[in-house]
């Protein structure tokens, strides 16, 4: 498989930005995410594809963009479909499953279809959890950095503190991801783009 370069994947981020804004708030999100799985591959790798987790960083938000509207606004309550719009932009511009999957299976610590029914989300009810060590760690790494407005990091013990409201097993699949790879060190990272850490 041809994994994309960085140039190649910051060239579909700005053909499917709908503005600069989005463009600067996706697609930084995105590096932060290779930045943060950078720091836990040097660390924990445990045998994952550094390119291919890098390529997984940069494109697993690119769904957002299909989720603004005419004003500049995030359909905020649509939200949770990002990854499955991100998963079907990366399959119209013609990437293998393996690269669109690091859309659809990055939410939360994975979406099970239990969940999607439980929670009565508006996506088809299925699997959308990591199954490849490249795909976890995208997902983990994706959980300290949020495109809230402002932008922040978020602590390992606050995104816990925020999954608990979705039951236990979900706490226990963070700390079993965090036990594997470690907390990243998001102090230096959030003086560099000036973000707090929460």
């Amino acid at each position: 498989m041809e994994i994309p370069s960085y140039d190649e994947i910051r060239a579909l981020h700005r053909k499917h930005a709908p503005s600069d804004a989005a463009f600067e708030l996706v697609f930084t999100h995105c590096e932060i995410v290779a930045a943060i799985a950078d720091q836990l591959l040097a660390r924990s790798g445990r045998g994952a594809d550094a390119e291919l987790v890098r390529a997984g960083c940069l494109l697993h938000d690119i769904g957002v963009y299909r989720l603004y509207d005419a004003a500049g606004r995030i359909d905020g309550g649509a939200y949770v479909t990002h990854g499955l719009l991100g998963h079907r932009l990366l399959a119209e511009e013609g990437l293998p499953e393996t690269l669109c999957r690091f859309c659809s299976c990055h939410t939360g610590v994975g979406l099970t279809r239990e969940d999607v029914l439980a929670q009565g989300l508006p996506i088809p009810p299925a699997d959308y959890v990591p199954v490849t060590p490249e795909e976890r760690m995208v997902m983990y790494a994706d959980k300290f950095h949020s495109k809230s407005t402002p932008p922040r990091f978020v602590s390992p013990d606050s995104f816990e503190t925020r999954i608990a409201r979705f039951g236990q097993e979900k706490v226990t699949v963070f700390q079993a991801l965090r036990r594997l790879y470690g907390d990243p060190e998001l102090d230096a990272l959030a003086a560099a783009h000036g973000h707090a850490v929460t």
